[in-house]
């Protein structure tokens, strides 16, 4: 069974998760970002999910961390709880 660790900043608006991602491209701690913005309980541990298996989150959540570059950030993705701006640390 394929696992993983991801980091993640959930928020309400598309415009917001833009903005965010902005910041982080020039250079803000996710963690900070996570822990300021972040509606998850996640944001508390600067939006660390820990390790997790496939299967063990939302589709479109689980296909970013599973498919897509490792250490880049991703988002806005969209999910049912909001928008989210992801980053994964590894998977096995």
């Amino acid at each position: 069974m394929s696992k993983a660790s991801a980091v993640h900043i959930l928020v309400k608006s598309e415009k917001l998760a833009r903005e965010i991602i902005k910041l982080l491209a020039k250079g803000e701690p996710f963690s900070k970002l996570a822990k300021k913005h972040s509606i998850c309980t996640s944001a508390k541990r600067g939006g660390d999910l820990g390790e997790f298996k496939k299967g063990q989150m939302v589709k479109a959540f689980d296909d970013v961390v599973f498919k897509k570059p490792l250490l880049k950030i991703h988002g806005p993705v969209k999910t049912k709880f909001g928008y989210h701006i992801i980053k994964t640390l590894y998977r096995s």
